[in-house]
């Protein structure tokens, strides 16, 4: 596997070239596929991927912006966007 320096590639890059070992999904997960998988890179960073496209492109973040994300998340703060 080629691992991609997460600097240089921005998001987007497939999710299997950011040197993730273990991608994790919230056991809130629909049985059909219906949830996103994060892992940390080699890097350190946080890549988020859909599970129905594991090796499609990911998204990634820094450990500060996903505990923003998560923090806001636990607040309430997007319960809108699924009403």
């Amino acid at each position: 596997m080629v691992v991609v320096d997460v600097r240089e590639c921005g998001n987007g890059a497939p999710a299997g070239s950011l040197g993730v070992s273990k991608w994790v999904r919230s056991a809130a997960s629909s049985a059909t596929g219906q949830c996103v998988e994060l892992g940390v890179t080699s890097e350190g960073a946080v890549a988020v991927r859909n599970s129905r496209d594991p090796h499609g492109p990911a998204l990634v973040y820094t450990k500060t912006e996903i505990a923003m994300f998560v923090a806001g998340a636990k607040g309430g703060e997007f319960d809108a966007l699924i009403e």
